[in-house]
């Protein structure tokens, strides 16, 4: 008899806590998840993933050659629309004058260590050549920031 009531308690417990479970995961779960998107942009459980932050700041090179100049900042631009097109940078764009000598920003995604984030901003002509130098850092984001750059395209009126 004991053995009996041990049971059937063990069972009604098992019950509570598989409702409560069940209960709790519904409060947490949301119900607009598109496992095939996030999977897609490579997102963890909470919608976001890694990229790395990039600020842009004056280089230590003070040419005034302006044809040096001209061709590193041409080469900063073609740069971006590669990167871009190989899915590598989600958000780029330039800063206002400030104090700390920043210029610009870069986000970049589908980068796994920060010796490829190195490697990468070395193919921008204006760094190669010290126009332009960088800090990187790592930085946790919404994994749907790629999500906007399709309706970029369909927004400038003259292109920069």
């Amino acid at each position: 008899m004991k053995q009996l009531f041990l049971c059937i308690t063990l069972l009604s417990l098992n019950s509570i806590f598989s409702q409560n479970t069940s209960q709790k995961d519904s409060v947490n779960t949301n119900p607009n998840y598109d496992k095939a998107l996030a999977e897609k942009l490579g997102a963890d459980d909470y919608g976001m993933k890694s990229y790395f932050f990039v600020i842009l700041k004056t280089g230590k090179n003070t040419t005034t050659d302006k044809e040096l100049i001209a061709k590193s900042f041409k080469g900063h631009m073609d740069n971006m629309s590669k990167m871009l097109a190989d899915k590598k940078l989600v958000v780029a764009g330039p800063m206002g004058k400030n104090d700390l000598s920043y210029r610009g920003i870069f986000i970049l995604s589908n980068v796994k260590t920060i010796e490829e984030a190195k490697e990468l901003l070395q193919t921008d002509l204006a760094i190669k050549n010290g126009l332009l130098d960088f800090e990187i850092f790592n930085w946790y984001g919404s994994a749907a920031l790629p999500e906007y750059l399709p309706f970029s395209d369909k927004i400038w009126k003259v292109n920069p």
